[in-house]
């Protein structure tokens, strides 16, 4: 039963410690709209997702006035471009456009879905469409990308990581009077969930439903926050607190979801449950770090702050509702938490010891800007590291660095809003590219064979 202190803590979360839902994203299949002409293929996919998603905006915003819980985003997530674009051939740029133009249409913020799965190998269509995305991403304003480069299961391909070290600058080359947009849009994965609503890395899986809707709460200063009332707790008290406070999180996550599903007739899907940050003080996963005793985020010490974070956040979750997926635990990007850009501008903070939080955290190497000269061979080695430990440890991990034209590391680049700012990274530039170059596929671990 709901009683008034309740309530008055939730108010007091919204009011005084940044919680909100970051995003009711709408996954769409389709599957059903193939064809053989790529004109037909794109007016069935805008007309469907007008269809589909015509009022999840305005739901949204009813949800927002009637419960007085802030909605950050509203967005989009679709089946992967690359299995549709098999049918067709044809320039597949044309799918990002129509996406584009569906997503303006319906007013969402974003759209996820200009993807391929690649994680054992090229089926028709994937490499022509991963090659058109850094033209899509520079073409279009609210479509983003992704490309599943590995997983535990397949192993890792490596000529799709050679492939993506190559995107990945390119998209920065033709966004770079963009504001660099293009990277910033683009998520390599190893394990890709099917149902993570967050962007840029999300689509609609193969194994969804025609329609659902998934949510991704947030609630770093709501942590931390909590972690303030005891400053002297022993270490079983503190990831205790965290445990107690997201499933209180969830809870709002989970009325939202249900309540978004019931009038827009579509099935619930998941609660995405990740701590995701934002530029704004007071809503850092860095500081949460911090506060349990760390003098700077990137001390030693700090795999295992966020090691307890992330199974304390994920604890308490699964309590609060029997659907959680996505990602669910902690984000750690650079550009977007305030925390993490003063750790990386002192030097505290390096992208070795990012690498060494992400086989803890919920996914990887997020928005890091890294010096704009770094070739593709070392972009392709830092995503093979990155989906190395996704695939050896049974998790998801990605790469969204941001290679930042002209400019080196130790100064700043500003992405604006969201996305926040970033000092560029040192990146050690030795070469893999005897490494990378060798191709073929990283056979999947021992701990694949559980059948």
């Amino acid at each position: 039963m709901i009683n008034t202190q309740d309530i008055l803590e939730t108010i007091n979360m919204i009011q005084q410690e940044n919680l909100d839902i970051r995003t009711i994203t709408m996954g769409i299949s389709l599957l059903d709209c193939s064809d053989s002409d790529i004109d037909k293929a794109c007016q069935r996919i805008y007309d469907k997702i007008c269809f589909k998603a015509e009022k999840l905006v305005a739901t949204g915003e009813g949800i927002e006035k009637e419960y007085g819980i802030p909605i950050i985003n509203k967005r989009i997530s679709v089946t992967p471009i690359a299995m549709i674009y098999a049918a067709s051939g044809g320039d597949p740029v044309k799918y990002a456009q129509t996406l584009d133009r569906a997503a303006k249409a319906v007013g969402v913020n974003f759209l996820g879905g200009y993807s391929a799965l690649v994680h054992k190998g090229f089926a028709k269509g994937d490499e022509e469409l991963i090659k058109s995305i850094p033209e899509a991403l520079a073409v279009t304003d609210r479509v983003c990308s992704s490309v599943n480069i590995g997983s535990t299961k397949a192993g890792i391909n490596m000529d799709a990581v050679a492939l993506m070290g190559e995107i990945v600058r390119e998209a920065a080359i033709k966004t770079q009077d963009k504001g660099l947009v293009g990277p910033s849009k683009l998520v390599v994965f190893c394990n890709a969930p099917e149902d993570n609503p967050f962007m840029a890395g999300a689509f609609h899986g193969a194994g969804e439903p025609d329609c659902v809707i998934n949510v991704g709460v947030s609630g770093p200063g709501v942590v931390r926050a909590a972690l303030t009332k005891i400053p002297d707790a022993n270490i079983t008290e503190v990831a205790d607190t965290v445990k107690k406070t997201a499933f209180k999180i969830t809870r709002v996550g989970q009325l939202v979801a249900s309540v978004a599903s019931e009038r827009l007739g579509v099935p619930f899907g998941i609660v995405d449950l990740s701590l995701a940050p934002t530029p704004a003080v007071g809503d850092s996963v860095a500081h949460i770090l911090e506060e349990m005793g760390l003098e700077s985020c990137g001390a030693c010490g700090t795999t295992a702050c966020l090691a307890l974070l992330n199974d304390a956040v994920k604890k308490g979750g699964v309590m609060a509702s029997s659907h959680v997926g996505g990602l669910s635990g902690a984000f750690i990007p650079v550009s977007e938490d305030a925390g993490m850009i003063d750790a990386a501008r002192s030097k505290m903070l390096s992208i070795e010891k990012l690498e060494a939080m992400t086989a803890v955290c919920s996914v990887g190497l997020d928005m890091i800007a890294i010096p704009g000269d770094t070739p593709a061979e070392v972009i392709a080695g830092i995503i093979a590291d990155e989906a190395a430990i996704g695939m050896v440890n049974s998790k998801t991990t990605a790469v969204r660095v941001i290679p930042a034209i002209n400019k080196k590391d130790g100064e700043e680049i500003e992405f604006g809003g969201l996305f926040g700012v970033s000092p560029i990274m040192k990146v050690n530039t030795a070469s893999p590219q005897k490494f990378i170059s060798r191709g073929g596929r990283i056979p999947a671990p021992l701990q694949s064979l559980k059948n």
